[in-house]
């Protein structure tokens, strides 16, 4: 009989509080579980669960951030064979312990690097500390480690600084850089969160892989049971603090005992389960607004176009050399070609860096596009001069990925709601606060929120106040980039079905950015899958997501994680391809994109 393997981390009856003025917040209670050497555990559960809590109190971490460890232990299994109890180690040993035994994934990549260091010096410098390698050996393994993360031209990366990598390729340095010392235990919160799907399965088999070669033990923290079911042995369920289940991966699918697990399962927006279905539907949602989750039968409109692009092509210049001059093009957006009618959402779906965004902000003239048309009510945004297109703004608006950073930290929500109002001219005195207000209304936020700060609120209901903010001028178009992707599964439901709910009663026209498969397909009405800057297929939500014609939107769908753990796939099942340079020198000229017409309406590009 064998005998049973020592975990490297147990969790003894953690507790965790918070001082505030308001009086003690209680962050984590009774918390315990364990993780052995090569064991996956997965906690789930919604923003505000304690998640991040207990990931950050295993690195001791919470104690920079206003935390205190009141009760229990945390102990780690040191590689020497002794023990630690990490809740009362001192902060020399846990110096030693952090990035070199426990490695560390955070969730957002931005402010896990430093603005002002290169993405080299950020990767050597654990290697430097932690392995005593010299600057050159340290700068082989940080390029190594950028190849295993599937970084495009890995040796210019590593010159750059993280405000030039767009933010997929920011998680994956993050990833590589918790990977560096090679450390027995993984923390990764919501280590994929901003990652498209064929890079997140990529990722995840990469963690199965290091964990099944190094024996490395992962807690893994994530609100996506999808990705659950791909990764863990185990789950732990959290909510308001506690744990309220735990079990094996089958178990917690298969089984759940919770009223509270079985509705966070519901609630997983699952690829395919639109099929035959005509037109988009609401999201299903936890709890008490399970009941504004039935399909809304869509008005009937005639198709009027709203939104036409015609050719957009948008370019930046790469510099080089002592006088910094224009050495070569990023081809971000490539003679892209569409139409938007108003009261319907057109989903642009694709990997990191494959021209979404840059395509969406061009359309806004966020950033110039370099040649093209784009049409709004028949006008040509690109002809209008400073002012016309400050006024022609109000037709158009943009709700961003992160609210903490779209949102002024320093002004009271109200005042940020009511300033496009202003700046247009649309309201003053008693209209403006009554205006206010009823947008507070119709985000379905409390009016006592108007006077509270950005970082009061929660993410969803940050997220509830751009969304309020972009509305304040009555747009016909929004520009919604990745606006739900950070979003905990039941607050994401809610936003979406805000945002479905809005359409219907305003005929809003979405011009929807996202890598979530599983979303799309319940809230869009057309989908154009983007690659390397072109459009490679465009057409009807049903058509492209049932009868995919292009090799990439089949790989695109493949690489979906399904939230079923009989049904895993790793690394061997997965065909990557290799990853290619936007990046072309001055003078080349790309073909134009021609297409074959499929079905009516179902366009894919001529390869």
């Amino acid at each position: 009989m064998n005998a049973p393997v020592k975990p490297i981390v147990s969790v003894d009856h953690l507790r965790v509080e918070f001082p505030t003025r308001g009086g003690t917040v209680i962050g984590v209670e009774d918390v315990s579980f364990t993780i052995a050497p090569g064991e996956t555990v997965c906690v789930v559960g919604e923003s505000g669960s304690g998640k991040s809590v207990t990931s950050l109190s295993l690195m001791r971490l919470v104690e920079f951030g206003g935390g205190q460890i009141t009760e229990g232990a945390l102990t780690f299994a040191r590689a020497d064979g002794s023990t630690l109890n990490v809740a009362t180690a001192s902060p020399e040993v846990m110096q030693g312990v952090r990035g070199n035994e426990i490695g560390m994934i955070f969730q957002e990549p931005m402010t896990a690097l430093n603005p002002v260091f290169t993405i080299e010096r950020q990767l050597t410098d654990g290697l430097i500390l932690h392995k005593g390698l010299t600057q050159q050996a340290a700068s082989a393994r940080a390029l190594e480690l950028l190849q295993l993360v599937r970084i495009p031209e890995p040796e210019r990366r590593l010159k750059q600084y993280p405000h030039e990598l767009s933010g997929g390729m920011r998680q994956r340095v993050v990833i590589a850089m918790a990977m560096t010392c090679e450390p027995q235990l993984l923390i990764a919160d919501e280590p994929t969160t901003a990652l498209d799907v064929t890079i997140q399965a990529e990722i995840l088999a990469l963690i199965n892989r290091l964990k099944r070669e190094k024996g490395m033990a992962v807690l893994f923290i994530t609100h996506d049971m999808a990705v659950v079911a791909q990764m863990a042995d185990r789950v732990v369920v959290m909510y308001q603090g506690r744990i309220v289940e735990t079990g094996t991966v089958t178990e917690i699918f298969e089984n759940p005992q919770e009223d509270y697990t079985r509705a966070l399962l519901a609630a997983v927006p699952k690829l395919g389960e639109m099929k035959g279905k005509p037109a988009p539907e609401r999201m299903r949602l936890i709890g008490d607004e399970a009941a504004r989750a039935a399909a809304v039968a869509p008005k009937a409109r005639k198709p009027e176009v709203l939104l036409e692009v015609k050719n957009l092509t948008t370019r930046f210049p790469v510099k080089g050399g002592i006088l910094r001059r224009t050495v070569a093009q990023v081809h971000a957006v490539e003679d892209v070609s569409f139409t938007l009618n108003v009261g319907e959402t057109l989903a642009l779906v694709g990997e990191s860096g494959c021209g979404k965004s840059s395509t969406g902000r061009s359309i806004l003239r966020l950033i110039e596009p370099t040649s093209g048309e784009i049409l709004i009510g028949g006008r040509d945004i690109r002809a209008l001069s400073h002012h016309d297109l400050r006024r022609a703004r109000a037709d158009m608006q943009m709700v961003f990925q992160d609210p903490f950073a779209s949102l002024n930290p320093y002004r009271r929500l109200k005042d940020q709601v009511s300033e496009p109002i202003q700046n247009f001219g649309l309201a003053t005195g008693q209209d403006l606060k009554d205006r206010v207000e009823q947008l507070f209304d119709r985000v379905r936020l409390p009016r006592a929120f108007m006077t509270r700060f950005p970082h009061e609120l929660s993410g969803g209901q940050r997220q509830r106040v751009a969304i309020a903010r972009a509305l304040a001028v009555n747009p016909k178009l929004i520009v919604a980039d990745e606006a739900v992707s950070a979003l905990d599964v039941s607050v994401q439901a809610q936003v979406l079905n805000l945002m479905m709910e809005l359409q219907e009663d305003l005929g809003l026209s979405y011009l929807f950015i996202s890598h979530d498969m599983a979303v799309v397909e319940r809230v869009a009405h057309h989908v154009g899958v983007m690659y390397l800057g072109r459009i490679v297929e465009l057409g009807p939500r049903a058509a492209v997501f049932e009868n995919p014609q292009h090799p990439y939107t089949r790989a695109l769908l493949s690489a979906v994680p399904i939230a079923d753990p009989r049904k895993r796939r790793f690394a061997d099942d997965l065909t990557f391809k290799p990853i290619t340079s936007p990046i072309f020198p001055l003078g080349h000229t790309p073909a134009p994109s021609t297409y074959i017409e499929v079905a009516p309406g179902h366009r894919v590009l001529q390869t």
